[in-house]
């Protein structure tokens, strides 16, 4: 059976459920395994047909062929493709954020694995939006859906002309730009992270461009204690996001 088009395949039981209760405008499809007895499909299918989402009930080899491997459990959900944002919406989002802002930017992440995890801990964090320039930098596709597991339609996603620009603008509104950076002295847990935060990452070969760099106010780096130089982004965004949750909630 051919997928709905526009739409990438969510696989598995918590991330079909996540994408149905606060997503369910995005799915177009609920697949569910027909020789799998299990209470939590039956619980996803009603969640579905109170949506409004068209359910099918299939065999197991349709939706192992449609997640490509993955472990679906029994249950795939197809997710329309989400539509970044633009400096626009990132203003209206700001101007309505009753809390103060924590953002994630991102500076030339090209691997959609890498940008699905970040789009996903940023969920996790409650990040208010995550940044990224049009160019030289991976979108919203079919890959980062799925790896987002539900995030990339809750997160706002904004991609900016030019992201120099927009750090400014930030800076305008009093947002203090930290960027991470493997040789700064200071290390993230020695930073102030009370105020409103945009914690800045780069590229995962090249790490910070000079002239995104300039434009932080502060260099903070992660402290390594093994053979390794550097973390994975998606990991560092994690780390780094939820540092700014810890220290929020402790306040």
């Amino acid at each position: 059976m051919n997928s709905p088009s526009n739409t990438a395949a969510t696989l598995g039981i918590n991330s079909v459920r996540s994408a149905l209760k606060f997503g369910s405008g995005g799915v177009a499809e609920l697949w569910l395994d027909r020789s799998r007895r299990d209470r939590r499909l039956a619980e996803l299918a009603a969640l579905a047909r109170e949506a409004g989402v068209a359910v099918r009930q299939l065999d197991r080899d349709a939706l192992d062929q449609a997640g490509q491997g993955g472990n679906h459990q029994g249950a795939l959900a197809w997710v329309r493709m989400p539509a970044a944002l633009t400096e626009h919406d990132l203003e209206r989002l700001l101007d309505a954020d009753e809390q103060p802002p924590l953002l994630l930017v991102l500076d030339g992440v090209t691997d959609p694995h890498n940008l699905g995890a970040c789009l996903r801990s940023a969920d996790g964090a409650g990040a208010t939006a995550v940044i990224a320039p049009k160019d030289k930098a991976v979108g919203l596709t079919p890959v980062v859906v799925k790896v987002a597991s539900g995030a990339a339609e809750s997160v706002p996603f904004v991609q900016v002309t030019n992201l120099a620009r927009t750090l400014d603008a930030l800076k305008a509104r009093g947002i203090w730009l930290i960027g991470l950076a493997d040789a700064a002295p200071a290390t993230l847990f020695e930073t102030d992270l009370s105020g409103p935060t945009a914690l800045v990452l780069g590229s995962e070969g090249t790490g910070l461009r000079r002239l995104t760099q300039e434009r932080c106010d502060l260099l903070a780096s992660l402290p390594m204690r093994g053979r390794v130089e550097s973390l994975n982004v998606s990991v560092t965004a994690g780390i780094c996001l939820y540092e700014v949750v810890r220290r929020r909630l402790a306040a």
